[in-house]
């Protein structure tokens, strides 16, 4: 014989993904739910350029970053995204703090890569302030333990921001 749980009813798992902040230049990084998390990202400049490993490739968009705020324990993370006149996205990927180890004279900044079909188009980098550094898992993954509010998916190429 089994003991039965009274009280229990079917489990019921959702998730949501949290709205898309303002893209910006320089982006106070919020949580899933808006609040800001007490941290700045910026892009500090950005330029076009053959990437030194690859350098017969086409120019890709090397820009440098900064995190103002975050702490060894937390890791923040933002997409930065390549950007046309109009706002439309031409390349995007994360990048965290813990990437921002630069020179001596500025240990907070960091540098990175995008790659995009026609650098030529490239007018900035803008970043996209939700927090990226912590994603639960869904409830497809985990039934049980998983589900509610997820941040934003990575904007894809053409994407308005």
């Amino acid at each position: 014989m089994l003991p039965a749980l009274s009280g229990c009813s079917s489990w019921i798992c959702t998730d949501t993904t949290a709205e898309r902040g303002k893209a910006g230049v320089r982006v106070q990084v919020v949580d899933r739910k808006g609040r800001p998390l007490g941290v700045t990202a910026a892009v500090v400049d950005w330029s076009l350029a053959p990437h030194p490993q690859e350098p017969s490739e086409d120019d890709r968009v090397r820009f440098r970053f900064r995190f103002d705020g975050a702490d060894e324990y937390s890791d923040p993370a933002v997409h930065a995204c390549a950007v046309d006149k109009k706002r439309v996205t031409l390349g995007c990927q994360t990048v965290s703090s813990s990437q921002a180890f630069g020179p001596a004279d500025d240990p907070l900044t960091g540098n990175d890569w995008l790659t995009v079909e026609h650098p030529e188009q490239v007018d900035g980098v803008l970043l996209i302030p939700n927090d990226q550094s912590y994603d639960r898992r869904t409830c497809e993954v985990d039934i049980k333990d998983g589900g509610g509010m997820h941040p934003p998916e990575s904007p894809s190429r053409g994407d308005q921001l």
